[in-house]
């Protein structure tokens, strides 16, 4: 597990300052925090849930998502590796939203809380595979005929399953209409667009991002304070912060003053109502939705998407591995990695974090974007996600 300056800053184990530390895990927390944001913005609607009960969501899966990095970083493959949730879950959920036996309940929180339970209950019947298959050491067995060409489709499919439903529906939120008539060919073309003016200041934003993200992989050797590599360290929270503040003046300027409703709550910096909604203390509890439900036909759609997990999270372990520097994970450590995961989305179930879990592609993207590959980083990263879910 040695280091290697040209690849990776730090290994695993490797110790540094303190400051360096806590700035590099609060930008793993925010990475990880975007994620945790949309998926409760994308679901909890659908299923009847006001901005409060969203709110509580997200407390809950970044309350879970800490207790699971913890644990993996611990006990399970102790890489520099960040779990929480996964868009895999995202179609089987769906389906258990639009089952007809809930959608038939007139009142809406009331239907939110039943569909919960559904969703708690699927996530506890299929974590029992995870478990199973990695305590009982066969999915290390499995995982030796895994290879890129095999993993990569499976993980990509998922994806490009989800473009056609995605990308139009953002292209109809900078819109402001309900029209079914976007496509996704239409976020490639502004111009089309350029006599609405939401979508027409939201496309510089775009552009930003993107050569933000490029310009700083070429700013890496420019050092503004001496010891520190500070366009290599935190690009992400640079980037953030510069968007940010970009869309706080279009906020301020009243760009979004005449826009429809929908695309004020999508563009605007005072329209999530998160914030306002949140109480200034929640401890999220096993069971505060109530008790789960159970239905055959919710449990086999959701026990697809743990397989997708599976393979996802085998490729990330392996990719954070060589990331790190670290020694590649035999089999028995990706079993027991696969064992924690499965325990961490039987907690996914038993909180209700209307998600499954499963290790960040995202963080490991950022891994290899700062080349610093240090479980202690994690950990902390860990603690923010658990102090700031329950404040």
């Amino acid at each position: 597990m040695g280091i290697n300056s040209c690849l990776c800053l730090f290994d695993v184990l490797e110790k540094y300052f303190a400051a360096e530390t806590i700035i590099l895990a609060f930008q793993n927390y925010i990475l990880m925090l975007g994620t945790s944001v949309m998926i409760p913005t994308m679901l909890v609607p659908a299923m009847g849930g006001s901005d409060g009960d969203k709110a509580r969501v997200i407390q809950t899966l970044l309350f879970v998502a800490g207790i699971n990095t913890l644990l993996q970083a611990l006990f399970g493959t102790r890489l520099p590796a960040v779990v929480g949730g996964s868009f895999s879950y995202i179609i089987p959920i769906a389906y258990i939203i639009n089952d007809s036996s809930l959608q038939r309940i007139p009142d809406s929180h009331d239907r939110f809380i039943q569909t919960m339970r559904a969703i708690q209950g699927a996530l506890i019947v299929s974590s029992s595979i995870q478990i199973i298959l990695g305590y009982s050491q066969l999915w290390g067995l499995f995982s030796r005929f895994f290879s890129p060409l095999g993993m990569a489709p499976v993980v990509g499919l998922v994806g490009l399953g989800l473009f056609q439903h995605g990308f139009p529906a953002v292209v109809r939120k900078l819109r402001g209409d309900r029209s079914s008539n976007a496509t996704a060919g239409d976020w490639i073309v502004p111009s089309k667009f350029k006599h609405n003016a939401a979508l027409y200041y939201n496309w510089p934003l775009i552009y930003l991002i993107t050569e933000l993200l490029c310009a700083l992989q070429y700013l890496k050797h420019v050092r503004p304070l001496r010891d520190v590599p500070v366009f290599e360290r935190f690009p992400i929270i640079i980037c953030i912060s510069i968007v940010w503040i970009y869309a706080v003046i279009l906020t301020a300027a009243g760009a979004y003053r005449h826009t429809p409703t929908r695309t004020k709550i999508s563009c605007r910096t005072d329209r999530a109502n998160l914030i306002s909604t949140a109480p200034w203390f929640k401890f999220p509890y096993p069971l505060q939705w109530g008790p789960p439900t159970f239905a055959a036909g919710h449990c086999f759609a959701m026990m697809s998407a743990v397989f997708v997990s599976m393979v996802e999270s085998t490729a990330a372990y392996k990719a954070a591995s060589r990331l790190a520097i670290a020694t590649p994970p035999p089999a028995y450590v990706l079993s027991r990695g696969i064992g924690w995961q499965g325990i961490g989305v039987l907690l996914d179930g038993l909180f209700g974090t209307c998600s499954g879990s499963t290790v960040s592609v995202e963080n490991v993207g950022l891994l290899g974007l700062t080349r610093v590959g240090s479980r202690r980083v994690v950990q902390i990263s860990a603690g923010f996600m658990i102090f700031f879910s329950i404040l």
